[in-house]
């Protein structure tokens, strides 16, 4: 008999994570600290994974000021998602189906991501649709961080208002883009970051890697080849 899901998800319905790697413990003890989170480095580390479990972790508590995760990414490659074709809902679909595994995952409902959006509680959006807006009492995830340009970037931090918090995840490595000027703007951001006193910046390696051994040795081969060193 399949065990019975709740209509409405709460945080004790939240799956409990503990880190896997020391700088998974890092990045845990520097949120609950305050921080605002910059997570870097190669696919595999559980980036994405572990900062929607921290932002979630407080949407989920009636006791924060926090009531909607908000996931923003970068439309790459089209920059805009009015070329795709379909509705919103089926454009979205193409971007979101990462992030609904994870959410899922992290409930252990396949209802969720579903669940989440109609109580408000969890919102996607592009950085195409993210002007003019101005976000309060929200954690906010910029994901594929590598994937957005400068001015993306900056348009997505000054959209913050009151009682938000932020993590931006992303790997250098792994960009889209095909022009250096665009590639180079995650690094003049981080530059900003990590010079500011409200972020914390953690720095995935292959040692955090934590899926399979032949996806661990692709991952750490994939990247010597791409940087040069092999």
């Amino acid at each position: 008999m399949s065990q019975h899901k709740p209509s409405k998800l709460r945080l004790e319905h939240l799956v409990k994570l503990e880190p896997l790697t020391a700088n998974q413990a890092t990045a845990f003890a520097k949120y609950k600290d305050g921080s605002n989170l910059v997570l870097t480095g190669c696919a595999g580390t559980g980036k994405t994974f572990i900062g929607s479990y921290l932002a979630l972790e407080e949407v989920m508590d009636k006791d924060t000021p926090y009531e909607k995760l908000i996931v923003v990414r970068s439309a790459v490659p089209t920059r805009d998602m009015g070329f795709l074709p379909g509705t919103m809902e089926e454009k979205e679909d193409a971007y979101t189906a990462p992030y609904k595994a994870i959410i899922n995952d992290l409930f252990e409902d396949k209802g969720a991501w579903d669940k989440l959006t109609q109580t408000k509680n969890l919102e996607f959006l592009t950085t195409s649709f993210i002007r003019g807006l101005t976000i309060k009492n929200a954690i906010v995830i910029i994901d594929e961080a590598q994937n957005c340009n400068y001015h993306e970037l900056c348009s997505v931090i000054t959209r913050l208002g009151e009682n938000t918090k932020m993590i931006v995840s992303g790997d250098y490595y792994q960009s889209d883009f095909r022009h250096n000027n665009d590639k180079n703007g995650i690094g003049e951001f981080l530059k900003i970051l990590d010079a500011m006193k409200y972020f914390d910046r953690i720095d995935f390696g292959w040692e955090d890697i934590v899926r399979s051994g032949l996806v661990r040795d692709f991952l750490m081969t994939k990247e010597l080849v791409e940087t040069g060193k092999l």
